[in-house]
């Protein structure tokens, strides 16, 4: 199962796409947590395309809803061992949405750096879905 990071959804919702999320990843198989939906749907100026934003992720299953107390938890000790570890992560929502994916056994797919940094202190499954320009 795959959780998809806010940096991915961005790219399949751009016009024109940069990426095909199909050719990636079998879309039966895709999950998504609140602060992506969250991300994701913030980002849309026009009506129209928050719409079809909306219906898509609204369709996908949702892990950690509600968001308890433990993930926010989990998600400060995440930032705190990758600071130690001399990493700086530039989103703490992104410590949510690795601990989401950590505590649901999930290979996260992102175009995001801070994953990287979280997969070497953390048992994070992530995995960049597009070429660094």
């Amino acid at each position: 199962m795959y959780l998809i990071d806010t940096s991915v959804w961005i790219e399949v919702f751009r016009r024109p796409a940069r990426l095909d999320l199909e050719s990636v990843v079998d879309l039966e198989e895709v999950v998504t947590c609140l602060p992506v939906l969250q991300e994701v749907l913030q980002g849309f100026r026009d009506d129209r395309g928050f719409r079809v934003a909306h219906d898509a992720m609204h369709a996908l299953p949702i892990v950690e809803a509600p968001l308890g107390l433990v993930v926010f938890e989990q998600a400060v000790d995440l930032y705190r061992l990758a600071r130690r570890a001399g990493a700086t992560v530039r989103s703490s929502v992104d410590c949510l949405i690795a601990v989401c994916a950590v505590r649901n056994g999930l290979t996260l797919l992102h175009h995001d750096r801070d994953f990287d940094q979280l997969a070497q202190v953390a048992p994070l499954r992530a995995r960049d879905v597009l070429p660094r320009r």
